[in-house]
C-alpha cells in the first residue's frame, strides 16, 4: 500500500482546509432517512515525508471503508508546522467546529486532541510512546475516546543499533535530537541502552530548531564513528543539512524511518508509514459505522518491519557494500 505523497505534502504545508469523502448508507442513515454528514477533523505535527504517508493512508483506509470524497464526509486538514503552540489551536478549533472524529497524525497533535477533549473520538498514528506521552494506560487499554497506532516497534531500532556496531564496527555514535519531543526522548533512551549493550556509546547532541541541525551535526566530526537520527521531526525535517554533513566526512548515517532512509542515509529498519495510517483509518471507519468504541479498540504496532540499506548513500559514506548483507536486508539503489 504505497502511494505518492507529493501532492498531499503541498497541501498538509499550505494550511488549507480540504473537503473529503463518504461511507455507505447501509449504517448511516439519518432519522428523515438522509445519509448522516460527518466532519473529520486531521491534524499533522509538520510536513514531513513518513507523516505525510501516514495521512494519505488514513483517508485511504476510509475511502476502501466506502467513505467516498464528495459523499457524506468533509475533511478539516491542518498542519502545525512543527509548532507545539499551533497544534493546541487547530485542536481548540476542531472541538469548537464539533468534529466527530480527529485523527492526530505524531505525538505533539494527539497530546493537544486529548488536551481539549474527552468526548470526540481520537485516533493517532505516528506516536512513539502512547504510553509515556499519557495519552493510554497500557496498549490493551486504550482511552475512552482515544486510540491509534504507534510508529515504535520493539525490534526496529534494536536491528539498526545492531547494524551499526556489528556491522560497521561503531563504538561512538552520534545522536541528534530536540529534546522537547517527547518521542526523540523516549528513542535516545533506547538507543543508549542497545549501544551498551553493543559495547558502545553515544555521544548526544540537542537542538531546539532545524536552523541549528547542521551546526550539531558538524560538531559530531571527529568524535564519533557513525550518526544516528531518531523520528525527530525537528531534525528530519533539516536532514539535507545532516546528510551533506556525512557525505564529505565520510561518517556513516542511519535514521528511524524508511522515508529519510532513502533521502540519503545508509540503512533504517522500518516499515510503511502509509501502512500504519492506512490501520489508524480502519479504526476510525469502525468508530465511525458503529461498530466499535475507542476504548474496545487496542493500540496497534506496525504490521510488518524490514532492514533496508541505501547502496548510493553507502557509497558517498565510504562504506563498502557486504556480500552477506543481503541475506539480513533489502537494498535500496540510491534516488
Amino acid at each position: 500500500m504505497k502511494k505518492s505523497v507529493k501532492a498531499l505534502s503541498l497541501v498538509l504545508a499550505s494550511f488549507i482546509v480540504l473537503a473529503g469523502c463518504g461511507k455507505d448508507a447501509s449504517n448511516n442513515a439519518s432519522k428523515d432517512g438522509e445519509e448522516k454528514q460527518y466532519l473529520i477533523g486531521l491534524t499533522q505535527y509538520a510536513p514531513h515525508p513518513s507523516l505525510d504517508a501516514a495521512t494519505e493512508g488514513f483517508i485511504k483506509a476510509l475511502e476502501d471503508e466506502g467513505f467516498k470524497e464528495g459523499d457524506n464526509v468533509e475533511f478539516s486538514i491542518e498542519n502545525a508546522g512543527g509548532d507545539m503552540n499551533n497544534t493546541s489551536t487547530i485542536a481548540k478549533n476542531f472541538v469548537g467546529d464539533k468534529v466527530d472524529l480527529i485523527f492526530a497524525n505524531a505525538t505533539p497533535s494527539a497530546v493537544a486532541a486529548l488536551n481539549e477533549t474527552e468526548d470526540i473520538p481520537i485516533i493517532f498514528t505516528s506516536v512513539t510512546d502512547p504510553i509515556g506521552a499519557g495519552l493510554v494506560e497500557a496498549f490493551d487499554k486504550p482511552g475512552e475516546n482515544i486510540t491509534g497506532t504507534t510508529d515504535n516497534h520493539p525490534d526496529a531500532t534494536k536491528k539498526t543499533i545492531d547494524f551499526i556496531t556489528q556491522e560497521i564496527g561503531a563504538k561512538n555514535i552520534g545522536v541528534i535530537y530536540n529534546s522537547g519531543e517527547q518521542n526523540s526522548e523516549v528513542q535516545v533512551k533506547q538507543v543508549d541502552e542497545l549501544a551498551k549493550a553493543n559495547g558502545a556509546s553515544l555521544v548526544e547532541v540537542s537542538v531546539s530548531t532545524t536552523a541549528e541541525v547542521k551546526q550539531a551535526a558538524e560538531s559530531l566530526v571527529g568524535r564519533v564513528d557513525a550518526i544516528y537520527i531518531p523520528t525527530d521531526n525537528t531534525v528530519v525535517t533539516a536532514l539535507e543539512s545532516v546528510i551533506g554533513v556525512a557525505n564529505s566526512k565520510k561518517i556513516p548515517l542511519f535514521v528511524g524511518e524508511l522515508d529519510s532512509m532513502k533521502k540519503g542515509a545508509i540503512a533504517a529498519s522500518g516499515f510503511d508509514y502509509f501502512d500504519i495510517g492506512y490501520q489508524s483509518g480502519l479504526m476510525a471507519a469502525a468508530i465511525l459505522k458503529g461498530e466499535k468504541k475507542p476504548s474496545e479498540i487496542p493500540v496497534e504496532l506496525p504490521d510488518s518491519l524490514q532492514l533496508v540499506i541505501n547502496k548510493k548513500a553507502a557509497k558517498e559514506q565510504g562504506v563498502e557494500i557486504k556480500s552477506e548483507w543481503e541475506e539480513i536486508a533489502e537494498f535500496f539503489e540510491g534516488e
